[in-house]
């Protein structure tokens, strides 16, 4: 019961645990839970479709040759904005912020270099010219342009024009959106005339991995997109951008506020997770999604190129260092990020990490790992390997189905690791506390028991009821006799090494027929069978000990006669009284909570005692009670006779155990036999022909149970009440 607390509260610590980490989503299993779902995008990328109407103008490095080092002069940007206009472009947006005027301007170079232009008439003429901010401000104006802006943590608060506006429904968005506090924003002029403004930004990740890009973003107090649902505002000719969060109809929240869901723009539902950012499927990065753009301003682009689709403009030479990394490439130019937005968005293709996934990732945890820790405990490690193998492949499966079908993020790698590591530890404990059990039952037992039934009880500890149960046992007293006149002239050392010498063979011998030794009385040994393993031939068992206890006695004897004879010394038989006796006993950890030991108790004990002491006034060295000899089955029993023990109010029939079973089945023994049973008879009828019998029994009798029928003689003709 101990063990089974224990094991109790190390799972449960274990598994609140794990709930409480992975709701605090720290770093480490964030990342984790990046690296599989990257896996996924790189075995089942996003399908490049280029029917798709996102085109990407280039800066890319030709058309820096051919154009001129960055920045171009805002002309040239003004240029690329009419020609795309002109072709049909439905949105043109610059992944690009002009926060300073133009230098290569007419009032900016004569700003930049008086001394040239220190000639009254000529600064007139160049005051006269037409800017290039105001040139591309008005291409702007007249074409579906989208600027971009760079949201800032740190800066004066950011006056930002509301080019779009939004509808709510539910929780105020701006709740659950990272605040900014200023913008690096494009003139003034320009954010004028663009048709519509959007946040560049994205939310780095640790590991620096473009993953999700936000739709929305908040600067102070103020709602404003991103750049490219901004763009595809204007693709779609909308107004108003809805926003739907926690609260709002048709969003599960269970009455929390789990933040943003959904983003509409025009006829397009975005999914977002809590922050309103979109999880990307990223396809692989594709040539015809690009067109230089030297040669839009070349002329060189048809129409067939441009009208109806979106375009943006954006850096792709490697020196301008607008590169990023994505779960499927190294290195790809930002303004691609922004397209691939767009075009996921438009072709439906969305991955989503539903609100309630993370409770039902924990609630999977904490289930599965619960009955992984039962199985453990009450089926064996392999069971709850079992369980859990299955379960984790169930979760990568069910994880990658429910990405591949339904665009699904389910977090397979943090249950599994946590119902890994829950089962590690839960078989680590078990195993430590079987070892520990183990050595108790070896330490406990192995005075008691041979080493065999020892390693059977260690290896099966369960067969061990603490505390006591009630079973039929068979029980041995063994005693021996004159130990008090033997004793005599023997000091303290002499008489320990003559019971040692005497015991040891003697308690080989239990042991090796399954006996458990339950304590040594001085000069006797008590030995019991069937506990605490099962042992169903325990009356046969104990019988056989019996006799081979009196053979090893024998050779005993022989041994301490030469010794004797070779010191001079007159010498003794030693001999035994054993009594034995099968009935219902207690047996357990019996004493007190300082110093108990496994023993056995009850009034077939006694018996079993008293049988003993009966040996002498019988004159055979083995008498067993009447349950004894009907369990043993075919040993050579002859009966004595019903007897009243002290202690048993009703009389039970005792017998002498004069051999085994080969000795039970041979014509001698039989005969014997056969007359006994007729004394036994003649007695109790008070016939006259007992004499006679008891003389053929006499006759037919081995030297070891003829002290029986000398009682039989003292006796004849009674019925004696032993005590």
């Amino acid at each position: 019961m101990r063990r089974g607390h224990a094991f109790l509260a190390i799972v449960v610590t274990l598994l609140a645990v794990a709930a409480i980490l992975r709701a605090l989503d720290p770093l480490p299993v964030a990342r984790m839970r990046s690296l599989v779902f990257d896996t996924y995008q790189q075995f089942s990328p996003r399908a490049v479709d280029p029917a798709l109407p996102v085109r990407i103008v280039a800066i890319d490095e030709e058309s820096l040759a051919r154009i001129g080092q960055w920045p171009w002069p805002r002309s040239a940007m003004a240029e690329l904005m009419r020609r795309l206009s002109a072709l049909g472009a439905t949105a043109v947006g610059f992944d690009i912020v002009f926060p300073e005027p133009d230098r290569l301007s007419a009032e900016e170079l004569v700003r930049a270099f008086p001394a040239a232009f220190s000639d009254p008439k000529l600064r007139a003429s160049m005051a006269a010219l037409p800017t290039n901010d105001g040139s591309l401000a008005a291409a702007l104006a007249a074409g579906p342009s989208v600027l971009g802006f760079i949201a800032l943590p740190v800066g004066n608060p950011a006056e930002i024009p509301e080019k779009a506006s939004f509808a709510t429904a539910g929780d105020d968005p701006r709740i659950f959106l990272r605040p900014f506090a200023s913008a690096a924003q494009s003139l003034p002029q320009l954010v004028r005339g663009a048709r519509g403004l959007g946040a560049l930004n994205w939310l780095p990740e640790p590991d620096q991995v473009v993953r999700r890009m936000p739709l929305l973003v908040r600067i102070g107090d103020t709602l404003q997109p991103a750049f490219s649902l901004e763009v595809l505002r204007i693709a779609t000719g909308s107004s108003t951008l809805l926003v739907r969060s926690s609260g709002a109809s048709g969003i599960e929240a269970f009455g929390e506020a789990t933040g943003i869901a959904q983003v509409r723009v025009g006829a397009h539902t975005v999914p977002t997770d809590s922050q309103g950012q979109i999880w990307m499927r990223f396809a692989p990065s594709d040539e015809r999604r690009y067109i230089p753009a030297w040669k839009v301003l070349a002329g060189e682009v048809g129409a067939e190129d441009v009208r109806g689709r979106i375009v943006l403009i954006g850096a792709r030479a490697a020196g301008l260092l607008d590169l990023r990394t994505t779960p499927l490439d190294a290195s790809i130019p930002g303004v691609e990020i922004h397209a691939q937005v767009i075009e996921q968005v438009l072709a439906g293709v969305q991955l989503n990490r539903p609100d309630f996934m993370l409770g039902a990732e924990i609630f999977f945890l904490l289930v599965v790992g619960g009955l992984v820790a039962a199985l453990i405990y009450f089926s064996g490690a392999a069971s709850g390997a079992l369980l859990g193998a299955l379960a984790l492949i169930a979760v990568t499966v069910l994880s990658w189905l429910a990405y591949s079908q339904i665009g699904w993020l389910v977090d397979p790698v943090y249950p599994s690791l946590a119902i890994t590591l829950l089962y590690i530890a839960g078989t680590a404990y078990l195993y430590k506390r079987t070892e520990t059990e183990r050595r108790q039952v070896r330490s406990a037992f192995s005075r008691y028991m041979a080493p065999a039934m020892v390693e059977e009880l260690a290896a099966h500890p369960e067969r061990l009821k603490l505390g006591g149960e009630s079973r039929e046992m068979t029980i041995l007293f063994a005693d021996v006799r004159g130990f008090t006149t033997l004793s005599e002239g023997l000091d303290a050392q002499a008489l320990t090494r003559f019971v040692n010498r005497l015991f040891t063979p003697l308690s080989t011998v239990i042991l090796e027929e399954r006996g458990t030794i339950d304590k040594y009385m001085g000069d006797a040994v008590m030995a019991f069978w069937n506990a605490p393993l099962d042992d169903p031939d325990h009356a046969a068992n104990a019988c056989r000990t019996a006799l081979r206890m009196l053979i090893s006695l024998e050779s005993i004897n022989r041994l301490w006669s030469e010794e004797a004879r070779r010191d001079g010394r007159d010498y003794k038989s030693v001999q035994l009284g054993i009594g034995l006796n099968t009935g219902l006993c207690c047996v357990g950890n019996l004493g007190s909570e300082q110093r108990f030991d496994y023993s056995v108790i009850g009034d077939d004990v006694n018996v079993a005692s008293r049988l003993e002491g009966l040996t002498k006034d019988y004159g055979v060295p083995i008498i067993v009670g009447e349950r004894t000899a009907a369990a043993a089955g075919n040993f050579a029993f002859l009966e004595i006779g019903g007897v009243a023990v002290r202690g048993k109010q009703t009389a039970t029939r005792i017998h002498a155990l004069v051999g085994d079973e080969t000795m039970a089945q041979q014509p001698a023994f039989k005969a014997l036999a056969e007359r006994h049973r007729s004394l036994l008879a003649a007695i109790e009828r008070g016939d006259r022909a007992a004499a006679d019998l008891l003389g053929q029994c006499r006759g037919l009798a081995s030297p070891a149970v003829a002290g029986l029928y000398d009682g039989y003689a003292r006796r004849l003709g009674h019925e004696r009440e032993l005590t």
